[in-house]
């Protein structure tokens, strides 16, 4: 029942996104000393759920497909200062990104729990 909101499965890719971003972050802190390593980071979801390449396709007025769009691109380098060794990891800035993601996160499953406590309340049924 709740996949067949859109605001659910925005949820559910803003969280996908998120863990998505979590991965990258969690690579580039792994690799911080790897010389020669570039930092890399993923668009925001802002940006790729507004991707007009991903729009929603319908077949007629007032009806929403279920569109099969990526909410976690593949990553890409950033650039940065870079380190004598090469490497463009700025441990500061991987900080900052990860409570990006967290707050991304958390909100996903905000609006996933608001969701589905108005569903039950409209059904008659209380948590």
């Amino acid at each position: 029942m709740f996949e067949k909101l859109e605001l659910t499965r925005m949820a559910q890719g803003m969280a996908a996104h998120a863990g998505a971003r979590m991965g990258v972050i969690a690579k580039n802190v792994a690799n911080a000393d790897t010389p020669g390593y570039k930092a890399q980071d993923i668009p925001d979801f802002a940006s790729v759920y507004a991707d007009p390449g991903l729009a929603l396709k319908t077949t007629r007025a007032g009806h929403i497909a279920d569109p099969a769009r990526p909410m976690a691109p593949a990553p890409v380098a950033k650039g940065g200062a870079e380190s004598p060794n090469g490497n463009s990891v700025s441990l500061e800035q991987e900080m900052v990104k990860s409570a990006e993601a967290r707050q991304e996160h958390d909100m996903a499953l905000a609006i996933y729990r608001a969701t589905s406590d108005v569903i039950r309340a409209s059904l008659g049924r209380a948590r």
